[in-house]
């Protein structure tokens, strides 16, 4: 979709409920990537997952379905498959749309340095959890 000449491209956050920190995990990776490679009604572009919270930028793929529906049918499979009752999200989700490209280059050097800016890592390549499914483009 086409807004003003420009693609939907959002940047978004999910927390985890009360923001207890069980994200930053192998196992939770894998079971995100898997999932978010199998909801294709939007598209997730790069991501980075932190202790308690996940930024990510997502694109519209085509489909008749809204970012708040996507985010919660996907967050509603990585329960399912995660299966730890206690490891819960929050209800709700953030979200803004990126304008320029510009914008969106800084948003992803805020993201991407997140990890250093928690102390989780001193350098921002060391950080395991982040990455990228779809390339999201501005063309």
């Amino acid at each position: 979709m086409l807004i003003d000449g420009q693609p939907t491209i959002v940047f978004g956050t999910v927390c985890t409920k009360n923001r207890v920190p069980w994200l930053a995990s192998d196992e939770v990776h894998a079971i995100l990537r898997e999932v978010w490679q199998g909801a294709d009604a939007w598209l997730l572009g790069r991501y980075v997952i932190m202790p308690d919270h996940i930024h990510f930028f997502a694109g519209w793929a085509g489909r008749d379905i809204s970012l708040e529906n996507w985010t919660k049918y996907w967050k509603s499979r990585f329960s399912k498959a995660y299966r730890r009752p206690d490891c819960r999200w929050q209800v709700d989700h953030w979200d803004t749309r990126m304008r320029t490209v510009a914008i969106y280059e800084e948003k992803w050097t805020y993201v991407l340095n997140n990890p250093l800016r928690h102390g989780l890592v001193t350098r921002v390549e060391d950080w395991p959890y982040r990455g990228e499914i779809s390339q999201l483009t501005w063309d």
